[in-house]
């Protein structure tokens, strides 16, 4: 009877991804260098658009799709020793950690700030920075798991949705 339930588990699993990834309705992510801007796919469609800022000339962020790897709340400041939920933290409040060149999920990621003014430049050392209210609802409707598509383009969030098969 024990080895039907693992079955059943193994078929039937609750862990991210099954199949491809993204399928037309399943979260997805799309952050717009060319715009500053990230927007949150669910069900087909485009449900948020939030600004952000990117990395600064030499430290460029990364560009490609990736696997979001790491949740974390409050993240810790590996680089200055700064504990997690710190006014001095420039992580914020919520770390969504993506696999970007071949990372663990810890070196790059979506991230809150302690510098809202920021928001809207190219001005991290990588990371994609967004505004703590904005990454905290992000940071409830996605999966580990999940794709992140980090792109310079010029063409809208539909156009890239759909030619990535998040949208259909």
């Amino acid at each position: 009877m024990i080895n039907v339930v693992l079955a059943c588990l193994l078929i039937v699993s609750p862990v991210w991804p099954l199949g491809e990834n993204p399928l037309p309705g399943d979260p997805y992510v799309v952050v717009n260098k060319e715009r500053h801007e990230l927007a949150y796919i669910s069900e087909g469609e485009i449900k948020s658009i939030f600004p952000v800022a990117i990395g600064k000339e030499g430290d460029d962020t990364p560009e490609g799709e990736f696997n979001l790897l790491v949740k974390a709340e409050n993240p810790y400041y590996r680089k200055k020793d700064i504990p997690g939920g710190s006014e001095n933290n420039p992580l914020g409040t919520r770390w969504l950690g993506f696999d970007a060149l071949n990372t663990d999920g810890r070196i790059y990621g979506i991230h809150g700030t302690n510098n809202p003014e920021s928001i809207g430049r190219a001005i991290t050392a990588g990371c994609i920075r967004m505004n703590n209210e904005d990454v905290e609802f992000l940071f409830q409707e996605v999966p580990v798991g999940m794709k992140i598509l980090v792109i310079n383009d010029s063409r809208t969030f539909e156009e890239i949705g759909i030619d990535y098969g998040a949208i259909e």
